[in-house]
This record gives C-alpha cells, structure tokens and sequence, in this order.
C-alpha cells in the first residue's frame, strides 16, 4: 500500500508506506524488495541497494530474535525532506538489539554492524508492546517534486 495514511503523530511524512509480514524467514526477502521498490519509486535511485540492505537485515533480526508465533512484524518506509527512514516493529520487546563483534565462524550476529555502517543515524524504540528499530539514509536533496504517481498503482 503506496503512500498510505502515516499513523497519527506530529510528523509529516513526503512519502510513507507500511506493510506487514508474517513471522517468517520467507518474508525477508519481499520487505527487501518491496523498500528496494519504494526507493526508486520516490527518486532515490542511488540509495536502493543500501535500503534493501538495511531492510533485510533489520527484517532478519525481526523474524529470528523479535517474532512470536502468529504474530506479525511491520515495515515502515518513509521519506520527508532529506532523510529516507526504514523501520521494523516487531512484538518482542524483551531483549533490545545491540551490536556485536561475531567470531570467525559464525553465521550471524554481523547484521547490526552492517547497518551501522551502511545508515545515517539508527536507533532502537522500545514500545508499551514490542520494538521498533529504525535507521535513516540522508538523500542528497529533497523530494523530487514531480513524482510519476501513475508508477505506485501499477500503471
């Protein structure tokens, strides 16, 4: 859902769009894509693959530390002025992410560091209920103002 309604709050969003997905590995890659899709669509050619990056790893730490059983984690994606914001909310709260230096041989625990590296600023919110982990890419400029809206539909 392209430009949906942003959710209540003091912030005006240019561009906003959340989806959710089930708790699943599955899912990781269509957040990826579909954040990768909403960066070109906005005129943010040249941050789509950090996007994508940063949204599949922040999707993957959703789905193997933060999902509970049939209880689905949101994608938020917005762009207001300068500053294009992915985050994940997820509905465990319990334990909050942090960075971590992985051994050698392990398969995980470099996602943070990743998106430590790749984003602007990011940062963790716990809620009453769970989490949201957020991190922004600064665009070189503004929105651009004309926007081919017939793209978001479909068309």
């Amino acid at each position: 859902m392209s430009d949906a309604c942003p959710p209540p709050g003091i912030k005006k969003y240019d561009r906003y769009d959340t989806a959710t997905y089930a708790p699943y590995p599955r899912s990781v890659p269509l957040a990826r894509r579909n954040v990768a899709r909403l960066t070109a669509l906005w005129g943010q050619d040249a941050l789509v693959a950090d996007a994508a990056l940063i949204a599949g790893e922040l999707c993957a730490n959703a789905v193997l530390h933060g999902c509970l059983r049939d209880r689905l984690f949101r994608v938020e994606t917005s762009l207001t002025g300068g500053v294009l914001r992915i985050t994940v909310t997820d509905p465990k709260g319990e334990r909050l992410p942090e960075p971590r230096q992985a051994g050698a041989d392990e398969q995980f625990g470099r996602g943070l560091l990743l998106v430590r590296a790749v984003a602007t600023r990011w940062a963790v919110e716990k809620l009453t209920v769970g989490k949201s982990v957020w991190a922004e890419l600064d665009t070189s400029g503004t929105v651009p103002q004309a926007l081919n809206t017939s793209r978001l539909s479909g068309e």
